[in-house]
């Protein structure tokens, strides 16, 4: 019900990592990027992710990928980045061609990434927690 309107009242919902340092700068790329305010966010721990993920079928398993749910798709991995991409300001939407790429290949490296985000970039205790600014982007419990 409150899931519904949130959902209803924007056009794409990226769901992340909220313990992942890699993922936090994704979400705050995407944010300076995006001045339209496309995209709100919310983390894979939360119950309202939950929900969506529920209601598009993805596993536990999808936890080391970025979710994109736009016009009632859910996108996942390297095709999630690519139609995320597509929509950001500025020449970012040039990286839709990589979808020309085969999807294996783009999954591989996406997933080896994934893989080795936190030894790479590290893991937080908690969730990110927006400013009064972006609060109105993210969707919490």
């Amino acid at each position: 019900m409150a899931q519904q309107q949130q959902k209803s009242q924007h056009h794409a919902l990226v769901i992340f990592d909220g313990v992942c340092n890699l993922c936090h700068g994704t979400v705050n790329f995407i944010i300076k990027h995006d001045r339209r305010g496309y995209f709100v966010f919310a983390p894979f721990q939360s119950k309202i992710a939950q929900a969506y993920l529920s209601e598009h079928g993805v596993n536990d398993q999808a936890q080391n990928s970025v979710i994109l749910i736009k016009a009632d798709q859910c996108y996942l991995r390297s095709d999630a980045a690519i139609e995320i991409a597509t929509s950001l300001d500025g020449a970012w939407s040039w990286l839709r061609f990589i979808r020309y790429l085969p999807k294996a290949l783009r999954d591989g490296l996406y997933n080896q990434l994934a893989k080795r985000r936190y030894r790479m970039f590290g893991k937080r205790e908690l969730c990110l927690m927006p400013n009064e600014a972006l609060k109105s982007r993210f969707l919490v419990d």
